[in-house]
């Protein structure tokens, strides 16, 4: 699953892929399918992991006006904004806690792709749905689901 959301943790777009194919392809026909999501945001700002390297993306990503932070690889000097990934990347990892605990992401019991798909929607809208609430009411915490807990 590859997954863009804000900062709080927001879903925005997503694609189930093939786990052969290559992310950084992925992320670039996820950006081609929802055209919008670069257009209208100039000066976008997306974080990934060092999977993303590429420098077929990072051109892809100056064309449409964005910015890719990421880590560096290990034998090359540090990218501008690296030391602001320790405490994003946590968050990263507390969106997919909140959907695979939570949400049950990794027990969806769908038997086919319409299925697993259609499951993958349901706990995503669910976050979404959860999410949304505090953000459009400028909650001081807006990534607590601690009210949906079961």
């Amino acid at each position: 699953m590859h997954l863009v959301c804000t900062p709080a943790g927001l879903p925005i777009t997503w694609a189930l892929a093939d786990p052969k194919l290559d992310e950084r392809q992925v992320l670039m026909c996820v950006l081609d399918h929802d055209a919008d999501l670069l257009d209208q945001r100039p000066g976008l700002l997306l974080i990934a992991d060092k999977g993303y390297v590429s420098a077929e993306l990072d051109d892809y990503l100056a064309a449409h006006g964005a910015t890719l932070l990421r880590p560096s690889s290990r034998n090359r000097a540090p990218r501008p904004g690296q030391q602001l990934l320790a405490p994003i990347r946590q968050l990263i990892e507390s969106v997919y806690d909140t959907l695979k605990g939570q949400l049950d992401l990794e027990l969806h019991g769908g038997r086919s792709l319409a299925g697993l798909t259609a499951r993958i929607a349901q706990r995503l809208l669910a976050l979404t749905a959860a999410l949304w609430p505090s953000r459009a009411t400028d909650q001081p915490v807006t990534r607590s689901l601690i009210a949906y807990d079961h």
